[in-house]
């Protein structure tokens, strides 16, 4: 919670010194237009990008297969773009690795093994019986409400 909060004070911060910096070596005008320009032009690619990676993780689930790798990668697309829509150069270059495959293939695995001891899988043999427990019927037998009463078929 602390990394989260101290990240939310120093991002801006840091942000606005390095559009100052820019500002002074390009002008302000032609700063705002570059981080106009890179936010467009990236978000198109993560347009394209994402197409391509829905239409991958509809491919898998047409094949009876589970698109873990292809969700991870559309997270970390929709991660790229929201870097991209906030005004500043971190976040643009934070936000344009994400767009390299090789980047996302290293972050992916980076997260596989931070989560990995957290998932338990169990193996697809039977069925899950909860435990049985003595005092606890596997079952309970009700009887029909009175104005229910069904009668059997006829033998006819």
């Amino acid at each position: 919670m602390f990394i989260l909060l101290a990240a939310l004070v120093a991002v801006p911060i840091a942000e606005i010194a390095v559009m100052v910096k820019v500002a002074e070596w390009l002008g302000t005008g032609q700063m705002i237009a570059l981080l106009l320009s890179v936010s467009i032009v990236g978000l198109w690619i993560v347009k394209r990008q994402g197409t391509g990676t829905l239409r991958r993780i509809r491919a898998e689930l047409d094949a009876g297969r589970v698109p873990g790798a292809h969700l991870v990668d559309g997270a970390l697309l929709l991660t790229a773009g929201f870097l991209l829509l906030i005004p500043g150069f971190i976040t643009d270059f934070l936000g344009i690795l994400l767009l390299l495959p090789p980047v996302r293939g290293f972050v992916r695995g980076r997260l596989a093994r931070r989560f990995r001891p957290r998932v338990v899988s169990y193996p697809n043999e039977g069925t899950y019986r909860p435990p049985q427990h003595p005092s606890k019927p596997d079952f309970i037998e009700l009887e029909p409400p009175s104005h229910l009463e069904l009668e059997p078929p006829s033998s006819n």
